[in-house]
């Protein structure tokens, strides 16, 4: 017998169940529908390749190149610099021509050179007809306070220090903050975009100094009246008191960058009466923040990409993790995607520590060069697509230093920059395994006797005697760069003994070991045959265990670039007592990624920590500073991305087919094209023995476990896949494009990757026992020994660095390559996506993670939440709600709810069955 309670109970639990479901079905219909109600933001679908080719000439992928001229003494000079739009953390190059050569007064800059620094502020109106800051808000004069007598500079036209006479007799004077101060001497204060104001002690304040600044001190005119310097913009992050890039939002609600400047001051040969010098012999020019020199001041307007200003708020960040190798382009890709509601993070780690979490948990989308394989590969399928197309370089900042009986033509090109070099893989062996003389610093000493001097080699150092100092005096490297014979440098383990390379482990690295084995002289000279002048690797890198001191052969066959050799010494000359012993990490230290390496080898940044400082509390190992101006020599291995934001040259390196070739757009492409598919995933062979390819290229994939994932976030994935193979691999300097030392995806590997990114977003289940059963292997996908198909095509590349450069830009399209789908079906024709009819999006720069969101998509979750709870509070009380329910949806969809299964632990209240006759 049911009780009047029961059978209240059974229906109040019926209709809670059914507004319940009613609410959540309602609640996603808005959460889907919101989108499509407010606006539509995601990227537009299915671009041709020939739209691609349009987008890449399009005024948005044009260089912001800007030239401007000098006026009065300097009318004939042209300035050009080479970006001055969407900067981020970056080099842009300034180049001049129509200039007089620089004269020196002994190894002082005296006359006619460039000086170049970063400002900010409105303009000041100090030179009509070209906008400009104030000169108190420019960061200069940071010159070094010690060791200055190899300094190239006389405290007067590399400081903020100035002078006054009424009667001039220099240049350079200034007429207000030098005037009335004792003996006419005064600094030009700097003020801070908080407001702070230094006005003493400039040279090294609370700002910026030697160790950080970006100025130029000394840009050099050529014979020819040319010269060319690359400075590092420098955004809030790096610069604080300029504040470049700091979001700013605007009354329609977009958010900008600051603008911030750049300001060429030329120095000249022209006293303030229009005369020459009166005594050429001496240094003349004064400060560039003078009164009378800024009168002379260019100024360019540089604007920023906003730093830390990300999406708007409202939708959860979706993780991606992986190869530092696609960090700029997945910097530039992010703030696009913003605009599809959708925020993706990123997170560099190591190669392998990514397929590691692709392993152990697959909740996210990784970014790798190689496939998970062996024991640790999932039962399920692994879904790769090519997003990227790098390479590992060796980048390099080298500027001329004749020695003494140098030619005369020689010793004209003194400071100006080495444009190229090659490299073999004995050379490159050479360095990683710390071969060198001068690379265990005071291991090789030279002593005087009545023989006169002679070098004499710590224990277990005697491999070391006979081997060149560094690169320049080996005659391997001055076989294939001859122009090295005629120059010199200084012998200490900071200049040509030191590659500069970063800590931990990478498939970049295991590349470069690869191309190093492959080649015959390297191998040999690893395990002990000296090459053919005499000289022998380090033992304690010798892949011959009788050889090793540690009794154990060295591995080339890895994945990072260890530092072997334990030799300790308190440096020659630095003083330091004998407790304060360096090791071989202190003079070749660690970078802690590609892009420092890349930063710190722009700046002249020499890593070693060789000044002793007794008087410091404690006392401690200091650094001296950047290299002088002119006489740079640096190396890093990095990737081609971070060398192209930098301005580094890039080496030319030997591949298998005797050829040097540097990592242009052509070399990358034409090295993809011979990558061969293994495990779903194609590799770059940098041991094949192919015509016209880098050997060192290196193709990325977005590498992601369906199974794994919600439906939701495979259409994510999905969606950064299609736009990354698509409207990213458009070049430009603009959000969403496709940075500078890329290459374009060949089509055929944009086509796959699309196929991939669909297979994603379709994947379902296989039957099985409970309905879940293995996983379908699907296209793009490895599973069970099954992968991607298709060839890479023929595509073409142009010239120019890869990713495009000052120099030309090129492109890797051409043809829609061999591509097939599984079951011998034709694959679609590439398809690459750009983002089109969306509202501004706001940058991200330099790669920096968003942290919000950014479309009306935000409103779909708190809209159909809100539905969804109105149903499921209404619905139990609404009369004649019948289940099942057809519902429409937008876009002509329809959805039918069925009738709810009441739980077991329920059913106790339904009333008993009649019996028949009961």
């Amino acid at each position: 017998m049911t009780t009047p309670r029961q059978s209240l109970g059974r229906r109040l639990v019926r209709r809670l169940l059914t507004g319940a479901l009613l609410g959540a079905v309602l609640g996603a219909a808005a959460a889907q529908a919101a989108p499509a109600l407010l606006t539509d933001l995601r990227p537009v679908a299915a671009q041709s390749a020939a739209s691609v080719r349009a987008a890449q000439s399009s005024p948005s992928a044009q260089s912001s190149a800007v030239t401007v001229s000098g006026r009065g003494e300097f009318a004939d000079m042209r300035f050009r610099v080479s970006q001055t739009r969407d900067l981020a953390n970056q080099a842009i190059s300034v180049s001049w021509t129509g200039g007089v050569p620089t004269t020196f007064a002994g190894t002082q800059f005296n006359t006619d050179f460039v000086q170049i620094m970063q400002c900010w502020g409105e303009d000041d109106g100090a030179v009509p007809g070209n906008p400009g800051p104030p000169r108190t808000q420019c960061q200069f004069g940071a010159s070094p306070t010690t060791g200055r007598n190899t300094w190239p500079g006389n405290q007067a036209d590399d400081t903020r220090q100035v002078s006054y006479s009424a009667d001039p007799g220099s240049y350079g004077e200034d007429d207000k903050y030098g005037a009335g101060r004792p003996f006419g001497r005064g600094e030009v204060p700097f003020k801070s975009i908080d407001g702070t104001v230094v006005t003493s002690d400039t040279q090294n304040n609370r700002f910026y100094s030697y160790n950080t600044t970006n100025e130029i001190d000394f840009g050099r005119t050529g014979a020819d009246g040319t010269g060319q310097e690359y400075v590092e913009a420098q955004t809030k992050e790096e610069a604080p008191h300029l504040g470049c890039g700091a979001p700013v939002k605007h009354p329609d609600g977009t958010v900008t960058g600051r603008s911030c400047w750049l300001v060429i001051v030329p120095q000249g040969h022209l006293d303030l009466d229009g005369k020459p010098y009166q005594d050429r012999t001496q240094v003349n020019a004064g400060s560039p923040v003078s009164s009378t020199n800024w009168r002379n001041r260019i100024a360019v307007r540089l604007d920023f990409q906003p730093v830390g200003a990300t999406c708007a708020m409202g939708a959860r960040e979706v993780d991606t993790t992986g190869s530092e190798l696609v960090s700029d382009a997945m910097g530039s890709w992010q703030a696009k995607l913003c605009g599809t509601g959708t925020v993706f993070g990123y997170t560099t780690v190591g190669d392998s520590e990514a397929r590691g979490q692709l392993t152990d948990s697959g909740d996210s989308l990784v970014f790798t060069t190689l496939p998970v394989t062996g024991e640790t590969r999932p039962a399920d399928t692994i879904t790769y697509a090519p997003v990227a197309l790098s390479a590992a370089v060796i980048g390099f900042s080298i500027e001329r230093q004749p020695r003494s009986d140098a030619p005369a033509d020689v010793r004209k090109r003194a400071g100006t920059r080495v444009g190229s070099l090659d490299l073999t893989p004995r050379l490159v062996a050479k360095l990683l395994t710390e071969s060198y003389r001068n690379s265990p610093w005071g291991a090789v000493r030279t002593t005087y006797d009545d023989g006169g001097p002679r070098l004499t080699a710590a224990k277990g150092y005697d491999w070391a005697l006979h081997n060149p100092g560094g690169l320049l005096t080996d005659p391997e490297f001055l076989a294939y760069n001859k122009e090295f014979a005629d120059l010199s440098v200084a012998s200490n383990p900071s200049t040509d003994t030191d590659l500069i390379t970063a800590f931990g482990h990478s498939d970049l690295a295991r590349q470069v070991w690869t191309w190093v084995l492959a080649d015959r002289q390297a191998r040999q000279f690893l395990a002990g045959v000296p090459d053919d002048w005499g000289m022998r690797v380090n033992p304690f890198f010798s892949s011959n265990g009788d050889l090793n001191p540690t009794g154990y052969a060295f591995s080339a066959d890895r994945d990072d670039f260890p530092k072997n050799d334990n030799w300790e010494t308190v440096p020659p000359g630095s003083g330091a007592p004998d407790s304060q012993k360096q090791k071989m990490t202190d003079f070749h230290p660690y970078v802690d990624d590609l892009y420092t390496g890349a930063l710190r080898t722009r700046r002249g940044d020499q890593l070693w920590k060789s000044n002793w400082d007794p008087l410091a509390t404690p006392p401690v190992w200091k650094t001296p500073g950047p290299q002088v101006a002119g006489q740079r020599f640096m190396l890093t291995i990095t990737d081609a991305a971070s060398a192209a934001r930098f301005g580094l040259q890039t080496a030319r390196l030997r591949n298998p087919a005797g050829e040097f070739t540097a990592p242009t757009r052509a070399a990358l492409v034409a090295a993809a094209d011979k990558a061969k598919a293994a495990d779903g995933v194609r590799r770059i062979d940098p041991t094949a023995n192919a015509k016209g390819v880098y050997p060192l290229s290196m193709l990325v994939y977005g590498a992601v476990r369906p199974a794994e994932l919600a439906p939701t976030a495979r259409k994510q994935y999905a969606d950064l896949l299609r736009y990354a193979s698509g409207g990213g691999q458009v070049p430009g300097t603009a959000p969403g494009t496709l940075p500078v030392g890329y290459a374009p995806l060949p089509s055929a590997l944009r086509a796959e990757a699309a196929t991939a990114a669909t297979a994603l977003e379709t994947w379902k289940p296989a039957p099985g026992p409970g309905g879940s059963g293995a996983p379908q292997t699907e296209p793009g996908a490895a599973d069970g020994g099954t992968g991607s198909g298709g060839g890479t095509g023929g595509d073409g590349g142009g010239s120019g660095t890869a990713g495009g450069s000052d120099g030309g830009s090129g492109s890797a399209d051409g043809g829609t390559g061999g591509h097939t789908a599984p079951g011998g079906k034709p694959g679609a024709s590439p398809s690459p996506t750009a983002a089109t009819g969306s509202p501004a999006t706001v940058p991200v720069a330099g790669g920096i993670t968003p942290s919000d969101p950014g479309s009306a998509l935000r409103f779909a979750v708190p809209i159909g939440a809100g539905i969804g709870l109105l149903a499921a509070l209404g619905a139990p009380f609404a009369a004649g709600t019948r289940l099942p329910l057809r519902l429409s949806l937008p876009g002509g969809r329809s959805l039918t709810i069925p009738r709810p299964t009441v739980p077991a632990r329920l059913r106790g209240l339904r009333p008993p069955r009649r019996r028949p006759g009961g």
